[in-house]
């Protein structure tokens, strides 16, 4: 009898040291991907960032200020990969991976590929490995965008990636 007794205390004790795992929980800045694929399901292009969230604060002009490199998200940097050669914003792009980061202002905002990877947040950016630099005109939303954002849109000539976080996004054409 008292081996049974010991036997289940053994295993309620196993039991109860198993439901006592603690798992991570989810990053506040969750990574996310975008697939972008031609009409007969090739691989077009992806991008890999993480999310921000609005959370009440300013976002650009303060969170994130104007005139500065920004990573494009949180955490790392946004990659981007093409999987054939582009045009990026009119400029000629070769198929492969590169950091994306911007630097939004008020009336403009310019947009880099850069072909240093894995780099944490803008700290490591360096200019000299800039791939092209684009310039676009940031708009308003419609209603506010909580969680930074990117997708796509298919147009005649292409794509178009649209990057939006709080009342503003910019469009970039990639054909």
């Amino acid at each position: 009898m008292k081996t049974k007794i010991l036997s289940l205390f053994i295993v309620a004790l196993c039991f109860n040291s198993l439901q006592a795992q603690n798992f991570p929980k989810v990053d506040i800045s969750p990574m996310d991907a975008v697939i972008v694929r031609t009409d007969d399901g090739q691989s077009f292009m992806r991008i890999i960032y993480s999310r921000p969230q609005k959370k009440g604060r300013e976002i650009f002009g303060g969170l994130v200020p104007y005139g500065e490199v920004w990573r494009t998200g949180a955490n790392e940097a946004t990659e981007i990969t093409f999987y054939e050669k582009v045009t990026f914003g009119g400029k000629p792009i070769d198929a492969g991976t590169y950091s994306l980061f911007t630097i939004p202002n008020k009336d403009k905002w310019t947009v880099i590929l850069n072909k240093e990877l894995n780099q944490w947040g803008a700290y490591q950016y360096d200019s000299s490995k800039d791939v092209a630099r684009i310039e676009v005109k940031p708009k308003s939303t419609v209603a506010n965008v909580e969680t930074f954002s990117i997708t796509s849109k298919k147009v005649d000539k292409g794509y178009h990636l649209l990057l939006g976080w709080d009342d503003t996004y910019i469009e970039i054409p990639v054909y």
